[in-house]
């Protein structure tokens, strides 16, 4: 008997194994194309608001630029609540394929949007209404996505599953900026500014079409529920767990943010180094999140750890942030600010698989979508999306460049906090 159960174990794990496999590159497929997209804006900025947002100044300009590049963070919630909903209601495979060909229109409107002196205000308009519809998708897409590579693994590799949500994302961010440094570097600058900023949209396509292929032929982990869109919300919502969800994402946020996103902006601006030194040290952070993330998810589930790690990960940033950027700005030594990077970035990589599978075991199966979801795109708007603001405000203000660390040490204080009140149950169908 206890050889014919082993014989069933091994089968069913073998026949798991390609599942879960597929998953993977189904969802890392998805969340690439969200975070390249939110890479490649970010770098063209400057570029996009000479197309679509002409004023008096270009300082001007790229407020207004960035200001539509904000407004996607705006959208995410709503894509949550409604995406999420629907992806407890009516699977997780259809509410996936939803959110891949949203996010792929709204690549294509920013990728083919006529400029401003094509058509006017109407131009600017295709290229907003492109930036909520990816908005509302990436809403729906990373919580959904990482509640289907739970669902797709075995309690045994649950955290290095969830890890490639994080890990695709730090490709992708790093394929992005290698894009945008190459494209940089072969055109000239009024190529770039005509029509050179349009290829890396137009290759971001081509994700689109073949994830959303991939993630049709997925198998369903959810059954559909039947209760009405009210009685789900009102029966199934936990707002406990996803309150100190939103929380638990601060810290984790704000380093992401911080040291990998806005860090070129700050060490041009603030530090004064080279434009291609900040852009090669975003690289380097890109490169942790995609290569330490999925390894440091075996380890964690080799030996099951969730809080007790996250301890680690969120208390260590904190600490080394302050003297991190003090190291940053005695010199614009590439090297040595690789080095600091790199370390700043390590802590949250380590943590991702366990954080993810953490907030979604929290959760019960029929309502962990529209929980994850929720706790995730709030988390990231309250306390990623206007990280580099705070950022910027704070160094203005306190005319101190580390100032900076003060935020993520408020961010890890909230984080701690919640991360005690918050419930373990690993291994949680």
């Amino acid at each position: 008997m206890s050889t014919l159960q082993a014989q069933s174990i091994t089968s069913t794990a073998s026949k798991a194994r390609p599942q879960a496999r597929q998953a993977t590159i189904a969802c890392a497929l998805g969340n690439a194309l969200e975070m390249y997209d939110f890479t490649l804006y970010s770098f063209f900025a400057v570029v996009i608001a000479r197309n679509f947002f002409p004023a008096q100044s270009e300082v001007a300009s790229l407020l207004l630029s960035l200001t539509t590049f904000g407004v996607g963070f705006l959208m995410r919630p709503v894509g949550a609540v409604i995406i999420g909903r629907f992806a407890d209601r009516h699977g997780r495979k259809s509410a996936l394929s939803l959110t891949i060909g949203l996010m792929t229109l709204g690549t294509a409107m920013i990728a083919f949007a006529p400029t401003y002196h094509q058509i006017g205000f109407f131009g600017t308009l295709i290229l907003i209404t492109g930036r909520l519809v990816q908005g509302f998708s990436a809403g729906g897409e990373i919580g959904t996505a990482s509640v289907f590579l739970m669902e797709s693994s075995t309690t045994s590799n649950r955290c290095h599953n969830v890890s490639w949500q994080a890990a695709s994302q730090g490709y992708a961010a790093l394929v992005g900026a290698g894009i945008g440094l190459l494209l940089s570097t072969v055109l000239t600058a009024d190529d770039l500014n005509q029509w050179g900023w349009r290829i890396p949209f137009i290759l971001g396509l081509v994700i689109g079409p073949v994830g959303w292929y991939i993630r049709r032929c997925l198998p369903e982990t959810h059954d559909a529920q039947s209760s009405t869109g009210a009685d789900h919300w009102r029966t199934h919502f936990d707002l406990r767990h996803t309150l100190l969800a939103i929380g638990l994402m601060a810290s984790a946020t704000i380093s992401i943010y911080l040291f990998i996103f806005y860090m070129p902006a700050y060490l041009t601006a603030s530090l004064g180094y080279p434009q291609r030194s900040a852009l090669a040290i975003a690289c380097v952070a890109s490169a942790c999140l995609a290569v330490i993330t999925p390894i440091a998810g075996r380890f964690a589930d080799r030996h099951v750890l969730r809080k007790k790690l996250l301890v680690w990960t969120i208390t260590l940033p904190v600490v080394l942030a302050g003297p991190g950027l003090y190291l940053l700005s005695l010199s614009t030594n590439l090297a040595l600010a690789m080095c600091v990077i790199a370390v700043l970035v390590l802590p949250g990589c380590i943590g991702s698989g366990a954080f993810f599978a953490l907030i979604m075991e929290a959760f019960p199966k029929r309502s962990r979508a529209l929980g994850t979801a929720v706790s995730y795109s709030f988390g990231v708007t309250l306390f990623g999306g206007f990280s580099p603001l705070i950022a910027t405000w704070l160094t203005s203000v306190l005319n101190n460049p580390l100032a900076p660390a003060l935020y993520l040490f408020a961010g890890g204080v909230i984080s701690l906090f919640c991360l005690a009140l918050y419930p373990e149950n690993a291994g949680r169908e």
